[in-house]
């Protein structure tokens, strides 16, 4: 496919192999090899070249890439995807199905050159193929999770929350990766407003431009008022209302059971819930395929797809690309419209 046409327009993506024992190699190769990923943006691929190569034939495609040093990008041909070989693990070394320090040593030194690219103005986005977060923790003792790395490795201060994509849905959340009986008291007007605010933000960043959200309870049907608990009455509720007076399109909360229902029927473009499972499950269940997890509030794009390294399925060819597919094409859509507004501004 001849894509020099649209070489100058196309956004450029840091992509970052993830873990080595999973689908990652396979998933990476599958994309580099997609037209309509080319069509949409160029892609920095990171990893080791050895890697690359098994995923590529594990998935069945063929690669045509350019190689460059990390010294070198800026003189490279944008006509072929690039990858940056690391070299820096061999396929002897991987225990396929396995969380080892070795993969996860790979997945971080990876991860990391695809944030300082983006960092340094050399790519526009990221992106990544599955990490496994026990491994992540064996190469970096302080690994939450991609946030917290992130945050470490870009010296970002900032407020930084996960959404989950789907094509017709987006879910944001005010609490995520704490313990259940925590989220109640993790609660605050202020809290929900600044999720309302920037779930939106980053709604119209993807070009929706008139976002409307709803809101879901935190209790059994919303709290049955006040009878299974007072949080939407004294928290969500207030929350709700203070976004409305400001001019947000914002409703509810509605029970949390019917929440995602209810957002499809009438056409809500993102559902805030109070906790990560309240939210995720419906999600996986709506389009596990093709769900993304997108992060908000950096100065960049960065997205990957929604489920993990699939180790019981790693090797066999029958990975599924359509998730880290619409990973790239979504970070793509949100750097192409950055950089169109800042060439307005």
């Amino acid at each position: 496919m001849d894509i020099t046409a649209n070489a100058d327009s196309r956004p450029t993506i840091a992509l970052a192999m993830g873990d080595p024992a999973g689908i990652s190699p396979e998933l990476t190769a599958s994309l580099l090899a997609l037209g309509d990923v080319a069509d949409a943006a160029h892609i920095i691929a990171i990893g080791d070249r050895r890697i690359l190569d098994k995923g590529a034939h594990e998935a069945g495609v063929e690669l045509d890439l350019a190689a460059a040093a990390l010294d070198g990008l800026s003189s490279t041909d944008r006509s072929r995807h690039v990858f940056v070989d690391l070299a820096h693990l061999s396929p002897e070394e991987v225990t396929r199905g396995e969380a080892t320090l070795a993969g996860g040593t790979f997945a971080t030194r990876n991860f990391r050159t695809a944030l300082e690219l983006a960092q340094a103005g050399k790519a526009d986005a990221v992106c990544f193929t599955p990490f496994n977060k026990k491994a992540m923790r064996y190469a970096y003792p302080g690994y939450d999770d991609e946030i917290r790395f992130v945050s470490d490795v870009l010296s970002f201060t900032g407020k930084v929350r996960e959404f989950n994509v789907l094509e017709k849905i987006w879910n944001a959340r005010v609490s995520s990766h704490i313990p259940l009986k925590e989220v109640s008291a993790n609660l605050s007007v202020d809290r929900i407003m600044a999720e309302l605010e920037l779930t939106l933000s980053c709604l119209k960043a993807a070009g929706i431009n008139q976002p409307r959200i709803a809101v879901a309870g935190l209790n059994p049907h919303a709290g049955d008022g006040g009878s299974f608990g007072r949080e939407e009455i004294d928290i969500i509720e207030p929350a709700v209302a203070t976004a409305q007076a400001r001019g947000l399109a914002v409703e509810g909360p509605f029970p949390a059971d019917t929440v995602f229902l209810r957002a499809l029927k009438e056409g809500f473009n993102a559902v805030l819930t109070m906790y990560h499972d309240q939210g995720q499950i419906a999600m996986k269940l709506i389009g596990f395929d093709k769900g993304v997890t997108m992060m908000g509030g950096l100065p960049f794009p960065l997205c990957t797809p929604a489920h993990g390294t699939a180790y019981d399925i790693a090797g066999k060819g029958i990975a599924d690309v359509g998730a880290s597919r619409e990973a790239i094409l979504l970070a793509a859509r949100i750097a192409s419209r950055q950089r169109k507004d800042a060439k307005a501004a």
